[in-house]
């Protein structure tokens, strides 16, 4: 054929059956897997018949032998994206076109018409046009808006009358005349739709106004309003920003102005809250060697609790009561050898109503590497070689203050800071065989540019202790030694009915530590006076400093501890071979330590820690547990004195133990669950805080991630602390508890309806913790959920329904009651 340029153009026709040609009328038919090509244009289908005498094109499907309509034409317009039609026309030397039955996705969306002509300026011109959330040919659960004519361009759709249809009702009453929509393949700037409440302390309102706002390809912002009748309202500002394998971040700014009570009444109040978030990213391409991120959240004390945590009336953020920031700044140099990194933090107690701030801390860090070891060394290394030295630095600058003093000049007055040098230098050696030796020196120096001195000052009724800050540089150092030996026992039980064998390995440790005493007056560290009550007082000057200063008196001591693992070996029943064994951890890291002190003057044996971990049943039950005995006896005033408790008859006193389990009936479910999280974390490894936020209440809340896939599931776990307290009323130790049981689980009624619980029990208040049930239904190309706590403290419900599509997420109905009662 020819085109507009009068040269050959090629028509590739191919057919997987058969193919008729009828010469005398210039037609062929193609039958089963028919394709025509042709320039731009591309057709398949299962009939296609083509007419040169007209220079038209004819597809369709065809009936099987069930009586079913199949191998509809799949279609490709120049420029356009495949579409499938139940049959059409084409005209290859107009380009001019015109299908029946079609159906195309839009964004999300899907576009039936029941006829579709198209001319070649490629507009599109619809007759009985169709707009749904679903993919279906007749929607089952249909929302959307009947077209009855209109025509599609490039860049906007004009349609002539429209009317809303629900569940294939039409709703003409709520039709318009003509519409007209802009069609862009890219992001744009548009109207956000409110959403209708009413409050009884705010009145009627109209939540979450706005306008989006959308720059460029790299950062748009959000623009959202709340309006309450009674004077209330809340306005805020949230930006998104990303620039590919550099840098990817958001910040979101929120003020409230939410009255309460009646104006002029002693109850009434209208407080002013703001909060802020920022979140900052970078990628490791973008700068190999170099790391920069920030998370930082600051507001007023009072935003969640007034607001209603911006009206999400989400439990966590309603008890929340500490918010942090941190900016940070990493550096790695010299081939990797030398670490750097900087930060800024921020810290507010909401509760207590405090700041804390730390502008800024920095640390440098060197690998360890051996001094006195040869580039050019042949063979193994000399003992001297072995020994490693490392360095490190830190500094920081802190400052801790009232929320509502923070920005005074008396207390940015009030900072302290210092600088810490440490160096370490160890040895270890293979000693006797059996044994491994490690010795080490720790040498620690700190840099101050303040002091204090403690004093007793005249008052006017007497004395009293005063303080005072005393500037200039001081040095503090101190030092220490170690040494120790560590060895492995491998012990074998013999066989024990169908047990084989069982292995116990033994790993016992023994070490001499040795500390001077830096309260000497030699060192300068430390000085004295006499106080209010007349008693000989000793202090350190560098008390409340940065890193501390060197503690007083001298340590001599041995540190011991033994570790166990214990493990059988079972012989497989279901193993035709003869030596498959299976084996099963019985204990893992048993583990007691503790430290002996030669020179204290009392109590020179520490208290004696446990832990270790065992699993049941094939290892679906996982127990951990730990716990401290204390080798002192407690006189009746809550003190331990220097007496061993077996002098009256005890090995010791238990003072805590605890331990913690957890099991789940459906494995699958778990494993579903965590495979599922972890697409979700490598699809968006760049995450903002809201979307970690998300993962993690995903990964923590059993009802927060609907998998139908899987049928049933029931978990539970338990958490047990027994510990020890002084009664003054008793005037003897006695024992508590703390213990809980959660449960949670879920189950398919049917193959699109799921139900969800959590649950608890406090056993020593004996009271059920938060309890709330989740129902989900799956309506294809919608969800509906229902969430309910029926009872305490977070009493509410919810129901929400929103399409799937991702460009309708905002097409939501909910219905929420809550003890905010919005």
């Amino acid at each position: 054929m020819k085109d507009d340029s009068g040269l050959e153009t090629m028509v590739t026709i191919v057919a997987n059956d058969s193919t008729w040609n009828e010469a005398k009328k210039n037609i062929t038919h193609l039958y089963k897997g028919a394709k025509v090509k042709y320039q731009g244009f591309e057709l398949a289908a299962d009939y296609i018949r083509l007419d040169r005498n007209t220079n038209t094109l004819f597809a369709s499907g065809v009936i099987d032998h069930n009586g079913k309509y199949v191998g509809r034409p799949v279609v490709i317009f120049p420029n356009d994206s495949p579409k499938t039609v139940d049959s059409l026309r084409y005209n290859y030397t107009t380009q001019e076109g015109k299908t029946f039955g079609i159906m195309t996705e839009v964004d999300g969306g899907f576009i039936q018409a029941r006829q579709l002509r198209k001319n070649i300026y490629d507009e599109m011109s619809i007759h009985q046009g169709l707009y749904s959330t679903c993919n279906l040919p007749f929607p089952h659960t249909h929302f959307g808006i009947h077209i009855s004519k209109g025509i599609i361009t490039d860049k906007q759709i004009i349609a002539g009358p429209s009317y809303l249809v629900v569940q294939n009702i039409p709703m003409k009453f709520l039709g318009l005349p003509f519409a007209f929509f802009p069609k862009q393949d890219k992001k744009s700037s548009g109207f956000l739709f409110p959403s209708f409440g009413d409050d009884v302390t705010r009145g009627f309102g109209l939540r979450d106004i706005g306008w989006y706002l959308t720059f460029n390809d790299y950062w748009d912002s959000e623009l959202r309003a709340s309006i309450y009748s009674k004077g209330s309202y809340e306005a805020s500002i949230r930006t998104n920003y990303l620039v590919n394998y550099k840098y990817s971040g958001a910040f979101n700014i929120r003020f409230a102005s939410l009255k309460t009570g009646v104006e002029g009444s002693r109850d009434y109040q209208s407080p002013k809250d703001f909060h802020v978030t920022w979140n900052h990213t970078q990628r490791q391409e973008a700068n190999p060697g170099t790391s920069f991120s920030a998370s930082v959240e600051f507001g007023t004390s009072s935003y969640f609790r007034n607001s209603g945590a911006g009206s999400t009336y989400d439990p966590a953020k309603l008890t929340q009561n500490t918010m942090g920031s941190s900016i940070s700044y990493g550096k790695v140099f010299a081939d990797g050898k030398v670490n750097f990194t900087a930060a800024m933090s921020h810290r507010q107690d909401m509760a207590q109503g405090s700041v804390d701030l730390v502008l800024p801390s920095f640390n440098l860090s060197v690998a360890t590497f051996n001094p006195f070891d040869s580039k050019n060394r042949v063979g193994e290394q000399k003992w001297y070689q072995r020994i490693t030295v490392g360095y490190s630095m830190q500094g920081s600058n802190n400052l801790r203050t009232g929320d509502s003093t923070l920005f005074s000049k008396q207390t940015l007055n009030q900072f302290t800071n210092g600088i810490q040098h440490n160096i370490p230098v160890s040895l270890s050696l293979n000693a006797f065989k059996h044994f491994q030796f490690n010795t080490s020196v720790n040498y620690t120096e700190r840099w101050y540019l303040q002091t204090i001195r403690k004093r007793l000052a005249n008052e006017i009724n007497g004395y009293r202790d005063d303080r005072d800050t005393v500037s200039g540089f001081r040095r503090a150092y101190d030092y220490s030694f170690s040494s120790g030996l560590s060895t492995k026992i491998y012990g074998m039980y013999p066989k024990i009915g169908k047990i084989e064998a069982i292995r116990h390995v033994v790993t016992p440790s023994i070490n001499l530590n040795y500390r001077p005493d830096f309260s000497d007056p030699r060192f300068g560290f430390y000085k004295s006076y006499i106080d209010a009550d007349g008693r000989y007082n000793q202090y350190s000057i560098f008390d409340g400093a940065m890193f501390g200063g060197p503690s007083a008196g001298r340590s001599m001591g041995i540190g011991f501890s033994v570790d166990n693992n214990i493990e059988a070996k079972i012989r497989e029943k279901s193993d035709t071979a003869k030596n498959a064994f299976k084996k099963i951890p019985i204990l893992q890291g048993l583990t007691f330590s503790g430290n002996y002190n030669f020179v204290a003057d009392s109590l020179k044996l520490s208290t004696i820690s446990f832990s270790g971990r065992t699993s049941l049943f094939n290892q679906k039950i996982n127990i951990n547990f730990n716990g401290t005995f204390d080798p002192y006896v407690m006189d009746n005033r809550g003190q331990r004195i220097d007496r061993f408790t077996i002098k009256d008859g005890k090995l010791a006193r238990l003072t805590n133990i605890g331990f913690s389990t957890d099991y789940s009936f459906n494995p699958n479910a778990s494993k579903s669950r965590n495979g599922n999280i972890d697409s979700l974390r490598n699809k968006t490894p760049n995450m903002t805080k809201e979307q970690a936020e998300a993962l993690a209440r995903i990964s923590s809340d059993p009802n927060a991630f609907v998998d139908f896939n899987i049928p049933w599931n029931l978990a539970g776990s338990l958490t047990f602390q027994y510990f020890t307290r002084f009664d003054t009323d008793k005037r003897k130790e006695v024992g508590d508890y703390n213990a809980a049981i959660n449960i949670h689980g879920d189950v398919n009624f049917t193959p699109k309806w799921k139900v969800q619980f959590t649950s608890g029990y406090d056993l020593k208040r004996k009271e059920v913790a938060l309890t709330r049930f989740s129902i989900y239904r799956d309506l294809h190309c919608w969800d509906m959920s229902f969430g309910w706590v029926p009872f305490g403290n977070y009493q509410s419900y919810n129901i929400t329904i929103r399409a799937k599509a991702s460009i309708l997420q905002d097409l939501k109905l909910t219905k929420q009651n809550s003890h905010f009662r919005y």
